[in-house]
C-alpha cells in the first residue's frame, strides 16, 4: 500500500505546496475479477487541495495501465466537495467490473476530506 501513497505524491517534501493532502481509500472488489485475485480490495489515493478540495492527481490499484489512467483522466481536477458528479462520470463512462468499489474508495476519500475541512 505504501507503493501506492509513493506513487501518488511523487514530488520531492520540498516541492509540496502549503495546500497539499494526500487522502485515501480503500473498497472489497467484485469476485471474479483479475484485481481482486491480485489485491483483494481496490486502494485509491488522492492528491487534493485542502482549501478548494480540487483533485491534482489520483492513483488506484486496479490491474491495468489504461484502466487505472482512465480513471485518473475521469476524476482529476473534480472536486470532492461534488461527490455526486464523480459519480455521475462513472455512471456514464465506466463499464469496468471495479465501478461499485472504485465509486466506493472515492467516496470515502471525499468524506474523509470533509471531516477534515469541517475541524
Amino acid at each position: 500500500m505504501f507503493y501506492l501513497i509513493q506513487q501518488c505524491a511523487l514530488k520531492k517534501w520540498g516541492d509540496l505546496l502549503e495546500n497539499e493532502i494526500l487522502l485515501t481509500g480503500y473498497a472489497r472488489l467484485t469476485k471474479g475479477i483479475t484485481a481482486t485475485e491480485i489485491y483483494g480490495s481496490v486502494a485509491i489515493g488522492i492528491l487534493a487541495d485542502i482549501k478548494t478540495g480540487e483533485i491534482l492527481d489520483i492513483e488506484c490499484s486496479l490491474v491495468t495501465d489504461l484502466a487505472r489512467n482512465f480513471v485518473k483522466r475521469m476524476v482529476k481536477g473534480h472536486n470532492l466537495l461534488e461527490f455526486d458528479k464523480i459519480e455521475a462520470v462513472f455512471a456514464k463512462r465506466y463499464y469496468g467490473s471495479a465501478e461499485k468499489a472504485l465509486v466506493t474508495a472515492i467516496k470515502r476519500c471525499a468524506d474523509k476530506y470533509i471531516q477534515i475541512i469541517e475541524n
